[in-house]
């Protein structure tokens, strides 16, 4: 089995987080985040999103779809 790296633990932290504060299941997060391409803002935006709160990083995501649509 192979093991996450840490940016694919960061991501799925991040899913989750949002998932959560958002009260909706993890195919609706997922959905969304595969149809505004957060999966990819996650990873190219890692150095400096994984050392904020979270707290932060979810209204980054939320900030980030909204302007997507």
């Amino acid at each position: 089995m192979e093991k996450l790296n840490d940016i694919q633990k960061f991501i799925i932290f991040c899913l989750e987080n949002y998932k959560i504060k958002n009260k909706i299941s993890g195919n609706e997060a997922l959905n969304l985040f595969t149809l505004h391409h957060i999966f990819e803002y996650l990873e190219d935006g890692y150095e400096i999103l994984h050392t904020q709160s979270m707290d932060y990083v979810v209204q980054e995501i939320e900030e980030f779809i909204k302007q997507r649509k």
